[in-house]
């Protein structure tokens, strides 16, 4: 009957559609941890000890070492979480991670600073294009293409080691 095919071809229209947006499904293995080599500039997606997925990535604008201050460029290094996500960031989209711990604020605060914060895993805007590989203000950077199936394979909890 036609209704019903009227009815089928907006179904599949609207199925179709969702298909094609900014968040990809994910339907594989859970990711247990997220793991930084800061100094081979990798960052490595985990199903327990298996590899889900490599990435290039670029850091802060003043790489080596921990983040201890705000303004200072670095990215944090040690055990964090992601914590939040945002889908309409300003860097496309991205994952937060929760810097500033504890012992962060107290390292910062001794010495009359503030730790800074908001580290995130996101995108590259078009403004930031020509910003060479560590280009971030602490953030771990990746492509567009990257983020979107990293945003949609990391959930909110899953642990993130970022080494040295």
């Amino acid at each position: 009957s036609f209704p019903m095919f009227r009815l089928l071809c907006l179904l599949a229209l609207c199925l179709g559609l969702t298909a094609c947006g900014k968040f990809p499904t994910y339907d594989g293995p859970e990711v247990t941890r997220v793991v930084v080599q800061k100094s081979d500039r990798k960052m490595y997606l985990l199903h327990h000890n298996a590899v889900l997925k490599s990435y290039d990535v670029g850091l802060g604008f003043a790489p080596e070492g921990h983040k201890q201050f705000e303004g200072d460029g670095k990215t944090p290094e040690g055990e964090y979480m992601i914590d939040r996500r945002n889908p309409n960031s300003a860097f496309y989209l991205s994952i937060g991670i929760d810097y500033p711990r504890p012992r962060d604020i107290e390292y910062a605060s001794t010495m009359g600073k503030s730790p800074g914060g908001d580290i995130f895993i996101h995108g590259r805007p078009w403004k930031n294009r020509k910003g060479g590989r560590d280009w971030t203000w602490g953030c771990i950077a990746v492509t567009n293409r990257e983020m979107r199936e990293i945003y949609s394979m990391v959930r909110n909890g899953t642990p993130i080691t970022i080494n040295p």
